[in-house]
Order: structure tokens, then sequence, then C-alpha cells
């Protein structure tokens, strides 16, 4: 290798450190703490687009939110983002262990969004759920 080349190189080597060093640190900056969405937005649980959540264990994807009905109860309704945290892939509700499950990797998140197994490095958002009548709001 000549100096002409050698200068080249090094100079390219130089700026791919320096660019690939930023996009890592920006990634560290952007991601610390619960990840979704901000969503306002209401459902009329009469409409069957969203029959899912007229019983316990029943889920519906909507915005970006995953809403589980945990109980059948008036208030047994939660809403967490429906992106997992890992690799991006969407959750499911798991009624049995009432818990959000990545079927990719295997991710799990508690009722609270946070992180209980595998290898999301952060919770996911929850959303503030209300009911009113047959109205439901989520919010956050």
């Amino acid at each position: 290798m000549n100096r002409k080349q050698f200068f080249k190189t090094s100079a390219v080597a130089l700026a791919g450190i320096a660019l690939g060093g930023s996009i890592i640190e920006a990634c560290k900056k952007s991601n610390t703490g619960p990840q979704g969405p901000s969503v306002n937005f209401t459902i009329d649980l009469n409409s069957s687009t969203y029959s899912s959540l007229s019983y316990a264990g029943g889920y519906a994807y909507i915005n970006g939110v995953i809403i589980a009905r945990i109980n059948d109860y008036t208030d047994g309704f939660i809403a967490v983002a429906q992106t997992c945290t890992h690799n991006g892939c969407t959750i499911n509700y798991s009624p049995g262990s009432m818990t959000f499950v990545c079927p990719c990797h295997g991710g799990t998140y508690d009722l609270n969004g946070n992180v209980i197994a595998g290898p999301p490095p952060y919770p996911v958002k929850k959303y503030t759920v209300t009911r009113n009548g047959n109205i439901l709001a989520v919010q956050g």
C-alpha cells in the first residue's frame, strides 16, 4: 500500500468509526424508558370491530396499542404499546398468565408493561384506560 492509499483508507475508516459511534450513542439516548406512541382515542365496545373485548382474555390492536380485557368487571381493561422493545414484533396478550408476550424471542411484559422475561431492553408504555358505559377511552 502506498502513502496515498494509506491516508485515504485511514480517513474512510476514521469517518466510519465516528459515524458508527454517534449512531450508537443516539440509540442509547432515545431508548431510556417505556416505549410506545402517544395516543388519545375512544372506541365503542358495542361495535362488532371490538367484539374480542366483550370477554375476559380477549384483546384488540388499535392505533399502536394492544387493549386487553383482563376480567369481566367494568375496570377490567388494560392497554400497553403493541410493539416489543427488542426487535419491534407485535406482542400478544396471554390470559392464562396475564402477561403480554412477544412471539419472536419470548420477551414477556407484566400488566404494567415491565419486562419480566426475555431480551427486551425496555418496558412498553402503559396507557390509562377509562370506561364510561360502552365507550372506552385510551390515553397516554
